[in-house]
């Protein structure tokens, strides 16, 4: 059947927000009078931070490897599409960061897009930090498995190198995963997913781990992974006889497609409440940004993949790998703004799902 686009990426619609500075503009106005929102750096103060948050080590080298997507998602904060095509980290910049991998001995390396197995040097990587003993997590959006044959043997690939595949499915349903997604992307998604099950991802006595993805369809917080997980499982075993590991539950962040939504709809000021009302400062010990670094498609250092989209490069001197300096990057102080608050509301949200 094949992905149908029901949206644009901002780029390709010349919105305001495609600019990173006019994201921020719009960020940085939840803190008037308006909206009452104190900013994250006060709040964060307030709590028991007054220096800020700070690194606890350097253990996940998370690489954005190119933002070309076969699909374009109504929420992505990537503001990934088949139209960026020019944004795709090139064999030199990826030799780099196999380098810097294996000199700084990184635990995991978090390979994202995009769809990231579209870029051409993509499995070279992957087969390269393999043979290098690194544990390896792919954000694989399912559908690229079914969009190409150049992608069909994705999943023994996968398996062949010991890939720990992270999966989004909006829901078990066609309807709203299509909605968020694409029309087309829920039925690709479970042939991909059967495609993983067959050779033995997330099933039961397997080293082969699937993790799935879920983000709200809209301007809410989400149910906690432990509502959600089950349900999630009982209901794609039952109507699919398809099974998974774990449930990531992530909180859509104020950035990006995203962003553009709530603006859209009206929902911004109301979701920015949200945020703010829901924040809570046990989840500051285990933010993804204290633990990772956030490399670009062209080589540039960030504390988080949604500061890489709003262009809010780690405070070093020179935030380029080509200037990789380890003693910099672990006492540097975090960047911070008020799409922070997405990370710290309720049980807190990373790229692993709940923080508490």
């Amino acid at each position: 059947m094949g992905v149908k686009q029901r949206t644009k990426s901002l780029s390709s619609k010349n919105s305001k927000l495609s600019n990173t500075y006019y994201q921020l503009e719009v960020l940085s106005q939840s803190e008037t009078d308006q909206l009452s929102i104190p900013s994250f750096k006060q709040r964060i103060n307030e709590v028991g931070y007054p220096k800020g948050v700070t690194p606890v080590g350097m253990e996940v080298f998370q690489i954005n490897i190119g933002k070309l997507c076969n699909q374009t998602c109504a929420h992505c904060h990537v503001d990934a599409g088949p139209d960026k095509k020019i944004e795709n980290m090139d064999r030199s910049t990826l030799q780099l960061c196999l380098e810097l991998i294996i000199k700084y001995n990184f635990d995991k390396v978090d390979i994202t897009g995009g769809a990231p197995e579209m870029n051409p040097h993509f499995r070279w990587f992957v087969e390269q930090c393999s043979l290098n003993g690194k544990e390896i997590i792919v954000r694989c959006n399912l559908t690229i498995i079914m969009a190409n044959k150049k992608y069909e043997d994705l999943p023994e690939f996968f398996a062949k190198n010991k890939v720990h595949v992270i999966s989004s499915l909006p829901y078990f349903t066609k309807s709203r995963t299509d909605s968020q997604r694409g029309d087309g992307v829920f039925e690709d998604s479970i042939k991909a997913l059967k495609k993983l099950n067959d050779i033995g991802y997330g099933i039961e006595g397997s080293d082969l781990i699937l993790d799935l993805v879920y983000n709200p369809s809209g301007a809410f917080l989400p149910a906690t992974q432990e509502e959600l997980e089950p349900e999630f499982k009982r209901q794609l075993l039952r109507r699919y006889n398809i099974q998974f590991n774990s449930l990531f539950v992530i909180t859509n962040l104020p950035v990006s497609r995203f962003l553009d939504y709530l603006i859209e709809t009206g929902n911004y000021e109301a979701y920015m409440q949200e945020l703010s009302m829901a924040f809570n400062p046990t989840t500051i010990e285990g933010l993804m940004c204290r633990n990772t670094i956030s490399i670009s498609w062209d080589g540039y250092i960030f504390d988080c993949d949604f500061n890489q989209m709003l262009d809010l490069k780690s405070d070093i001197k020179n935030p380029h790998i080509s200037e990789f300096d380890e003693n910099q990057l672990l006492s540097r102080t975090i960047k911070l703004g008020q799409h922070c608050y997405g990370c710290t509301a309720g049980a807190g949200s990373s790229c692993g799902g709940e923080i508490v």
